[in-house]
């Protein structure tokens, strides 16, 4: 079941409601996949930001079960992070280390060299020297005119309360501009310490995907649905140059 907000063009919202988190997962994995294919047609390599969460790893689980898996051209695709708790590498609390178990580890295809995993806390002293190397690989890998690639598919989740990446309501790194990415403080979720990609960098993205799922959503899905301001729900502001995705289970739509 799927809703277009606006006129079918380039920059029109679909929402799109699976029955519940498990076929979610499923749908993701299958819509991902056939959107690296189609890239890989038109042009390489193809930038791939990953998400956290409960469903975010779930649905990389489900590629790795998918048939379609071994058809992506994986050494033609880089893969970076929305966000990261700012943990000791391999720390089964980080983003990094349950995509690697539920997915990237699999792909004996994929190079290291495109795995852009956020410094981690044993790697640099703070968020914020981890936030400034990290700023620096997606300069590398930016357009001459840009500070961060023109991200093919942005994978989001997002949390009961509107926040994604670790953009949360109310926080000050709402706020920060002219840079890709920011040490995060204080955090209302665990750990308190965190990077994110700044709301400049999610605005780079051609296709932005919301993924979310639980009755526990539905009340912030249709805020981020209705305009909500940026600082009370964050995942209001998510758009993609082409296209903006909210991928829901039924729960999440409140259907």
């Amino acid at each position: 079941m799927s809703a277009v907000d606006g006129p079918d063009h380039a920059h029109a919202r679909l929402v799109v409601v699976h029955p519940d988190a498990t076929v979610l997962a499923a749908g993701v994995a299958s819509r991902l996949l056939t959107r690296l294919l189609d890239l890989q047609s038109l042009r390489r390599p193809v930038h791939l930001v990953l998400t956290g969460g409960t469903v975010g790893i779930a649905s990389l689980a489900a590629v790795r079960e998918h048939l379609v898996r071994d058809a992506v051209d994986w050494t033609g695709v880089h893969l970076w992070w929305g966000d990261e708790r700012f943990l000791p590498g391999g720390h089964p609390d980080r983003n990094e280390t349950q995509a690697r178990a539920a997915l990237l580890d699999h792909l004996p295809q994929l190079p290291a060299a495109n795995v852009h995993a956020m410094p981690a806390s044993d790697d640099a002293s703070t968020p914020e020297e981890s936030a400034g190397r990290y700023a620096a690989q997606l300069a590398e890998h930016a357009h001459a005119d840009a500070v961060v690639p023109a991200f093919d598919v942005l994978l989001l989740g997002m949390g009961p309360d509107g926040h994604v990446a670790s953009l949360f309501p109310g926080h000050a790194v709402l706020d920060v501009a002219g840079a890709s990415t920011a040490g995060v403080h204080g955090s209302p979720k665990p750990p308190p310490e965190r990077v994110t990609l700044t709301f400049e960098s999610l605005h780079a993205a051609r296709q932005a995907w919301v993924v979310a799922a639980g009755a526990e959503k539905a009340e912030a899905v249709a805020s981020a649905l209705a305009g909500a301001d940026e600082h009370l729900t964050p995942a209001a502001a998510v758009r993609g140059t082409e296209r903006t995705l909210w991928l829901l289970d039924a729960a999440a739509a409140g259907r």
